[in-house]
């Protein structure tokens, strides 16, 4: 009996310990990592609306399974980001900056200002990154450290993350951003 009682006492404070880990894991957790895990790109070229989709979840405006935007666009292969500029989406209203020449004259202090800028405010840019032969979209979710911007992109389920944005963007000459605003 003496056994079954210790072999009871131990299940017992074994799964309280378990369960206390896994609560403290969660209240620790980023709204933000839960939207990425939770969301997929779910065409090739839905880049943008996905983005879209994982800032509108990120503010709360529709709930983690929405994906209207990318179900619209499908795999529309001449899309921009000014498909969404100045388009107020479930209460958000998204702007295009930044569309401008890449080149030596492009103006990276400013945009990476922008960026600080946004982050400090409690939101997250999308941003076109070139990485090998295309333009995936992304978005910058928060500044490190070193100051190097980290984003995130979807590539279906599997979750892409960058933590040298900035010096993407400097190798390119640029890139253009979209923002975000809530309410009016």
């Amino acid at each position: 009996m003496r056994k079954y009682i210790r072999f009871a006492l131990i299940v017992l404070l074994s799964t309280l310990f378990i369960s206390q880990a896994r609560a403290q894991k969660k209240d620790n957790c980023d709204f933000f990592d839960t939207v990425v895990n939770n969301h997929n790109q779910i065409f090739p070229y839905s880049g943008i609306p996905s983005a879209i989709e994982l800032a509108l979840k990120q503010c709360k405006a529709v709930d983690l399974n929405f994906y209207k935007l990318q179900n619209d666009w499908q795999n529309k292969t001449d899309g921009s980001f000014s498909d969404f500029d100045k388009k107020k989406l479930y209460g958000v209203t998204f702007y295009q900056k930044f569309k401008l020449p890449r080149n030596g004259n492009f103006p990276l202090d400013s945009l990476f200002q922008s960026i600080d800028n946004e982050l400090k405010l409690g939101r997250k840019v999308i941003i076109a990154l070139r990485v090998e032969n295309g333009w995936p979209i992304f978005v910058v979710h928060k500044r490190a450290p070193n100051g190097e911007f980290v984003s995130y992109s979807k590539f279906g389920s599997n979750t892409l993350i960058i933590r040298n944005t900035k010096e993407i963007v400097k190798k390119s000459n640029g890139t253009e951003i979209m923002t975000y605003s809530t309410g009016l």
